[in-house]
């Protein structure tokens, strides 16, 4: 498959995992897929996160530590989420520096009563540069492609997992 995908990401099509968990974060399965299957973004939302922290991917310390802060439901979705996606991001930084901000993004569907908000949630992720934008998307929409140096970027349903 990887060759496949190689093809895809030689003519111009950026390759998204539609997945992201702790497990994929920490086992280094996220960089590998970078690497080897030209993955150069990630898109989530919260099926994604109740999936992967119903499993106990990686998740049991952060949420015993928050039953123990007893923070609320919400604000403890907001935390783990916000720490996977950042790590991810974290990860990505190579591809994002390589292509001038093209690629190397994290995408997370965020509550929708945000989508008003006149600033951004607070606090705000230094690492998701130009996160925020102020516009509602479809959860299943992808951040708009910019033509790239290299070649076009296409959009494409084509996603890479494992």
């Amino acid at each position: 498959m990887t060759d496949a995908l190689k093809r895809l990401s030689d003519e111009g099509v950026a390759i998204w995992l539609d997945d992201l968990s702790r497990k994929r974060i920490t086992s280094g399965n996220l960089a590998e897929l970078i690497d080897q299957s030209h993955v150069v973004g990630v898109t989530t939302n919260p099926s994604i996160f109740q999936k992967a922290i119903s499993q106990g991917d990686g998740y049991e310390q952060q949420l015993t530590d928050l039953a123990a802060r007893k923070v609320t439901v919400e604000e403890a979705v907001r935390m783990i989420t916000t720490a996977d996606v950042r790590d991810a991001a974290d990860i990505l930084r190579p591809v994002f520096d390589a292509t001038d901000g093209q690629d190397g993004r994290v995408s997370i569907e965020v509550d929708p009563r945000l989508a008003t908000t006149p600033r951004p949630p607070s606090p705000r992720p230094s690492s998701w540069p130009g996160w925020w934008t102020g516009r509602t998307r479809s959860s299943r929409s992808r951040p708009p492609r910019r033509a790239s140096r290299r070649s076009p970027r296409r959009s494409a349903g084509a996603s890479a997992s494992t």
